[in-house]
């Protein structure tokens, strides 16, 4: 049991890299008790209710492993001592009385009412002890990590809400962009983008749990700001004439990179999916003619698109059903669209 906790530590908060080998009690932990909890919040016919609800779920987790973490321990530790209990004085009674002792050792309290006598015991305890002590110096790291990751991932999301509406749309970024007369500024957001994919790949690779922390506003999401980027992007490759598009066929490089390492990661399904239907493609035309680009022509640009978009459409709106992450234009519950989408 020690092993096992000390193990599932050190892959979740030091190795800063995912890996599947071995026991891995916090990514079960986490995995099971969102579905479950995924299936509560959906339940919910409030949507600011329903965000609320999931927006906790995080931090709790958080909590939750902490303290399965740190009983597993006082366990494992209290079944050792209870093993060499003709060490100890007073000899404890009962299993319970062991595990007392563990948790005094790993918490460092030192009440001394209880003292390890022979060699195995002190050496029980003072590993105890200093897992206790390598638990919390661990533990405050890594919440700085996380909150320190999160803000830098919250950044772009919150800033794209005046650029590209909220939810966040593709197609209202590159309308809002010409109706500004910014559209050069096009380039620079794009590098941003990978930039930012590239954080959020890293990171949420390192520490999966980041990937369940909502954002603040209800209608953004990382998954969302990924998508009308990815839309963005695609749409400037295909079917928009006359703007510079080499930072946006590298975003959607980036992009791609990551929507198939995150959705490999939680097993997530990944399917080669347009999930766009002509009739919404050729709307979207129209919002960027009447914004003021010239266009290609519609049957290539619209094989072209489908080509480009089913590359991480598929899997983006597979991320987007397991984080359960409000509707936004061709991402996510459709069926919901009209009630969130703006513009």
């Amino acid at each position: 049991m020690i092993v096992v906790i000390l193990f599932d530590v050190f892959n979740a908060v030091i190795v800063p890299r995912p890996t599947q080998r071995g026991p891995r009690v916090s990514s079960y932990l986490v995995r099971w008790t969102w579905l479950a909890w995924r299936q509560a919040g959906l339940a919910m016919r409030v949507a600011q209710r329903r965000e609320a609800f999931f927006g906790i779920f995080a931090p709790l987790a958080i909590i939750a492993l902490l303290l399965v973490w740190g009983i597993a321990l006082v366990v494992g530790f209290g079944l050792e001592l209870h093993a060499v209990r003709e060490n100890i004085r007073p000899v404890p009674r009962s299993l319970g009385e062991s595990i007392y002792f563990a948790g005094t050792s790993l918490l460092t309290l030192g009440f001394a009412d209880v003292v390890a006598t022979g060699s195995a015991a002190r050496t029980i305890v003072l590993a105890a002890a200093a897992s206790g002590i390598a638990l919390v110096a661990v533990v405050i790291s890594f919440l700085f990590s996380l909150f320190g990751w999160f803000q830098r991932r919250e950044i772009l999301v919150v800033t794209l809400d005046a650029r590209a509406g909220a939810p966040p749309s593709g197609v209202s970024l590159l309308e809002s962009h010409a109706q500004l007369a910014i559209v050069p500024d096009l380039e620079r957001l794009f590098i941003e983008g990978q930039t930012w994919a590239a954080g959020v790949l890293d990171s949420h690779l390192a520490y999966p749990i980041l990937a369940f922390f909502r954002s603040s506003h209800i209608n953004a999401s990382w998954p969302a700001t990924l998508g009308a980027l990815l839309d963005a992007a695609t749409l400037l490759l295909t079917t928009v004439e006359g703007v510079p598009n080499g930072q946006a066929k590298l975003l959607h490089d980036v992009g791609t990179h990551l929507t198939e390492d995150l959705s490999s990661y939680f097993s997530l399904p990944q399917e080669r999916a347009a999930l766009v239907e002509r009739s919404e493609f050729d709307q979207a035309r129209e919002r960027l003619r009447a914004a003021g680009f010239r266009l290609r022509g519609a049957d290539a640009s619209w094989a072209a698109f489908i080509a480009y978009r089913q590359e991480y459409a598929g899997t983006l709106n597979a991320m987007a059903r397991f984080w359960a992450i409000p509707p936004a234009q061709w991402i996510g519950d459709r069926s919901a669209l009209s009630q969130h989408h703006k513009g």
